[in-house]
Parts: C-alpha cells; sequence; structure tokens
C-alpha cells in the first residue's frame, strides 16, 4: 500500500516533465524544416553514417541525450507485474527515437550550413567583392578631388561657359522640308514677290546703262568728271564706300517717311495685277505654261552664261583662252614689277574710260563693236555645250558623205581645192541641200539651223489631207526658207517648199488649235502666192524659229540691194 502511492506519484512526476520536452521538441522541428528548405534538397547530401563532418563530440550527443536509468527504474523493470513501469519505458524509448530523429535533423543542418559557406566563399573568390570595394573607394577619392580641383574654375565657367557650349560638336541633322502643292494663286503671289524682289537690282542696272549710254548728258558728264578726279588722286575705292553709304543714308530716310526720288531713267509704274481668286482649270494651265516658259528662258540664259565660262577656262576655244591666257600673265607680271598705288590708278582710270567712252562709242556703233570689242568677241564666239554638239554632228556628217566622183571633180572649177567645194554645200539626209532645193550653191543654212527644225506644214488652201498636212523639217538660209518634207525622196520634190524671205508680206507667232492651253507652237507665214497664211506647226523650238526667220528677214529689207 505504501509502494502504490509513490509508484503513482513517480509516474505522475515522470508525465509531467514529459510535456514539456514534446513541445520544445516541435518547435526545434519546425524551425529546422524551415532552415532544412532554404538549402539543397537532403537527398543531395551523404548519409549520416558516411558523412566526413560527423565528429566524435557529434556522435556522443546519443550517450548525453539518453536517460540514464536508475535503481528505482531497473527494480521497476525487473518487476513484470508493474505496468507503470513498462509505459514509462515505452515512453522513454519514443522519446530517444525523437531526439534521435532531431539529432538527424541538426546534423543535415550543420551539412547544409557548410555546403552554403563552402559556396559564399567560391563566390567572393569569383567575384572579388574586396577588390571591387577597393577600385570603388579609388573612385570616390578622385571623385572628390576632381570636384576640389573644379571649384577653382567656376568663376571661369560662369563668365565664358556659354561660349564654351558653342563650341560643342553635335550631328548634323538632314531635316527634309516639305513641299508646297502645286497652287495656282501661290504661283501668281511667288511671281509678283520675285518681281518687286528684283526691282531695286534691275532699277540700278538700268541707271547704270543709262550712265554709260549718256542718257542725260549733264548727268553723266558730272559723274565723269567726279569720277577720273577721283581716280587720278587714288580715290576711287573712298569714291565707292561713300556712294554706299549715301545710298544707305537715303534708304533710311525714306524709311522715315521722306520722299526722294532720284534716277537718271524715270521710273514707269505698273498697273498693279488684282489677285486672281477664282480660275478655271484653262486659265490655271495658261499660267502655269506661261511660268514654265518663263522658268525655261531664265534656266536656259543661266546655263549659257555658266557654260561658256567652263568651256572659256577648259581650252574649247584655244584661241580664245589664248588672249585670256596672256592677259593673266601682263597681269601677275605687272602686279609683281608695278606699286600697288600704280596698279590701282591705271585699272581705275581704264575703267573709267572704258566705261563712259569706250562703251558708248561701241554701243553707238555696233560695226565698230563687231571689229574691235574684243571682250565682247570673245563672249560671243564662245559656244555652248549644245553648240558644240551640233557642230559634233555636222562634223561627223560630213565625214559620212560619199566619195566625190572623178566626173564631179572635172566639174570644180580650176584653184578651188576639194575642201574649199565641199564646204560650200550643206548635205541634208536625202541629198546635197542646194539640189534638192534647185537652189544656187552658196545658199546654205544658217548655223543656229543647220540640222533644221522639226514641224509640219499646214497648207490651208489645199483640201486633200495628203496635201493639207505635210511633216518635215525646216531651214532658213541668207535669202530662202526650205521646207523639206519627210515623204520626198532623194532629189527635188513638189512636196518641198521654198519661200523667198523677200516676198514674205507678214511673218507672226500662231496657234494651230484655239481650243488648248498654251500660247502655241506654230509659225504663220502670209505670200502672195497664198490665199491664207502657212502654217508651220508642232514645232518644239518655236521661238527661236521666229527669231532666226524675223532677223533674217529684216536684215534682208534693210539692204539696199536684196537678192533675188
Amino acid at each position: 500500500a505504501n509502494e502504490f502511492p509513490s509508484a503513482l506519484k513517480g509516474q505522475a512526476a515522470i508525465h509531467n516533465v514529459k510535456v514539456k520536452p514534446k513541445a520544445a521538441v516541435l518547435n526545434m522541428l519546425k524551425r529546422l524544416d524551415k532552415i532544412r528548405f532554404r538549402g539543397p534538397k537532403r537527398d543531395d547530401f551523404l548519409d549520416l553514417p558516411e558523412s566526413p563532418t560527423g565528429s566524435d563530440t557529434e556522435c556522443s550527443d546519443d550517450i548525453l541525450l539518453r536517460p540514464r536509468p536508475s535503481i528505482r527504474d531497473s527494480d521497476e523493470q525487473r518487476d513484470p507485474a508493474g505496468f507503470g513501469t513498462l509505459s514509462v519505458m515505452q515512453d522513454l524509448r519514443s522519446e530517444s527515437e525523437r531526439l534521435n530523429e532531431v539529432k538527424g535533423h541538426l546534423e543535415i543542418a550543420l551539412l547544409e550550413k557548410h555546403f552554403l559557406q563552402e559556396e559564399l566563399r567560391k563566390l567572393r573568390e569569383e567575384t572579388n567583392v574586396e577588390t571591387l570595394k577597393q577600385e570603388l573607394e579609388r573612385e570616390r577619392s578622385r571623385r572628390l578631388d576632381l570636384e576640389q580641383k573644379m571649384k577653382g574654375f567656376d568663376w571661369l565657367y560662369d563668365r565664358f561657359g556659354v561660349y564654351i557650349e558653342d563650341f560643342r560638336f553635335q550631328p548634323e541633322e538632314n531635316t527634309v522640308e516639305a513641299e508646297e502643292p502645286l497652287s495656282a494663286k501661290r504661283l501668281t503671289e511667288n511671281m509678283r514677290r520675285l518681281k518687286w524682289s528684283a526691282r531695286p537690282v534691275t532699277n540700278f542696272l538700268r541707271n547704270l546703262s543709262a550712265l554709260s549710254n549718256w542718257h542725260s548728258v549733264y548727268t553723266s558728264a558730272i559723274a565723269f568728271i567726279i569720277y577720273m578726279n577721283a581716280a587720278w588722286h587714288g580715290w576711287a575705292i573712298p569714291l565707292f564706300l561713300f556712294l554706299a553709304i549715301l545710298r544707305l543714308s537715303l534708304n533710311y530716310l525714306i524709311a522715315r517717311g521722306w520722299k526722294i526720288q532720284w534716277s537718271i531713267v524715270p521710273e514707269v509704274s505698273e498697273p498693279v495685277e488684282p489677285s486672281k481668286e477664282d480660275l478655271t482649270v484653262s486659265e490655271k494651265f495658261q499660267l502655269v505654261l506661261d511660268v514654265a516658259q518663263k522658268a525655261q528662258n531664265l534656266f536656259g540664259k543661266m546655263a549659257d552664261v555658266l557654260e561658256k565660262i567652263k568651256n572659256l577656262f577648259m581650252w574649247v576655244q584655244p584661241e580664245i583662252t589664248q588672249k585670256l591666257y596672256i592677259a593673266l600673265w601682263v597681269a601677275f607680271i605687272s602686279s609683281c614689277v608695278l606699286p600697288y598705288k600704280l596698279m590701282g590708278f591705271m585699272i581705275g582710270l581704264y575703267a573709267g574710260i572704258k566705261f563712259f567712252i569706250i562703251d558708248f562709242l561701241f554701243k553707238s556703233c555696233p560695226k565698230l563693236r563687231d571689229k574691235y570689242d574684243t571682250p565682247y568677241i570673245m563672249w560671243n564666239s564662245l559656244p555652248t555645250d549644245p553648240q558644240l554638239k551640233e557642230r559634233s554632228n555636222a562634223t561627223v556628217s560630213r565625214r559620212i558623205q560619199p566619195v566625190v566622183s572623178r566626173s564631179s571633180l572635172a566639174t570644180i572649177p580650176a584653184g578651188v581645192t576639194r575642201e574649199e567645194e565641199s564646204g560650200r554645200s550643206h548635205s541634208t539626209k536625202k541629198g546635197a541641200f542646194h539640189e534638192i532645193f534647185n537652189l544656187p550653191e552658196n545658199e546654205r543654212p544658217l548655223p543656229v539651223c543647220e540640222n533644221g527644225w522639226r514641224c509640219c506644214l499646214i497648207n490651208r488652201d489645199r483640201k486633200i489631207p495628203t496635201d493639207y498636212i505635210r511633216n518635215g523639217m525646216l531651214y532658213v538660209t541668207e535669202n530662202y526658207l526650205c521646207f523639206e518634207s519627210s515623204s520626198s525622196r532623194s532629189g527635188s520634190s513638189k512636196k518641198n517648199k521654198v519661200i523667198k524671205l523677200v516676198d514674205i508680206t507678214d511673218i507672226q507667232k500662231y496657234k494651230v488649235l484655239s481650243v488648248l492651253p498654251g500660247s502655241g507652237m506654230g509659225i504663220s507665214i502670209a505670200t502672195p502666192s497664198t490665199q491664207k497664211p502657212l502654217v508651220f506647226g508642232a514645232m518644239i523650238h518655236r521661238d527661236e524659229a521666229f527669231e532666226t526667220i524675223f532677223t533674217q528677214y529684216m536684215k534682208i529689207m534693210t539692204t539696199a540691194n536684196p537678192e533675188t
């Protein structure tokens, strides 16, 4: 009886002691699970008995964790009748198993820690964190040093920083300007703006030309005396500078509201064209054609000037370029030998005499200008690229001409060489020019129309379609206007047309179809032998042909004895 209560008390004490280890074991298991899932899987590690990291102290934990059985426990185990002793032993075994499991988890955690430390060490060795930290510290120290040094230049940047920024190189931006759509209103406005903008330049050139032509005798005489006096004393350049200052002063007074008008040639007030708001399609098309014609003529003149300058310096005409070459050598030697004051005096004196006297004489006497005005002759003799091309084509066509037979050589007069005889005649595609049109041998096409103008002859006196319109080439000689029909064969033909220039009673530009826009592409020529004027239509170079025919016609009409 005394032993049973004591046994119950011992069992209760054991149960009280058992509750606390269960809670601690559960918390430790939860923490170990967290640590285990952070690292690699448990299967990746070696078995615990094979682990090389297991030390003797870790293995001795099993001995320390196992409870030492007391004398009473050994007695209770020996007592087979004690049921409490058996249950206590079972609990102790389950606790030891759990402790062994906790020990395994601890060993796994230690292994995971060891492998993680090894990986961290390898990463540190590969990345060289310490070296990077040292470099970063060095860069920071350099930056601080630079900031300290740059503080001394702040005042310099504050004063000259704006100018330094201007020298910063930036990539060039290629911007494409948007083109405006074609508009008749905008086209008319641009034409008016161009005309008004060019008016000061045109007025200045007109006054300069009037001064050279002695349009106003008193004004030109005063200007000549003032200029020659300034050139004699070496004041030519100060005179031009004073004139420029005077012009700006007058422009200032005009801008302030003063009414100052001085011009040698009186200005003609042109009527202001009203702006055309509502234009029909044909009027717009006609406006575009007029602008295109003006642009074509302007660009043609500019191209002629540039091509002549290019051909002058490229020795296309050696006899002309040779004169320029000698003049440049003379000017170079004179500039090396003579003093510059004397050179300026000579140039200024020559320019005044040339502008006021020589040019006036040459403009008043055209024949004298054609003989002795060297710059004028050189400029007119310089060819353009189209003229060079025509000359080369004419040279090639002359080389292709058939060899003159012996019978024809017998008809050449004595003292005339073969080259002179061949130079007298001009050949077309169908034979000699004078043979086709039954003209004298000295009648040859003018250099402007050496290859002819392609056109169609409209004879309104004929009613048959084959005779009404004929396609062919138009030529102008010194005394005749010749039309070669393309349907005619070699030799003379009735379809060819020859008109004497002296027989022409009227010549004017003609528009074949009035319904079409534009100024037309035809020339109307009236003669006494035709009831209605002949029309040469579909001419691409109509204006050039008209100017050539009209000029040659006026030349013949003004001569005393025109050839018949």
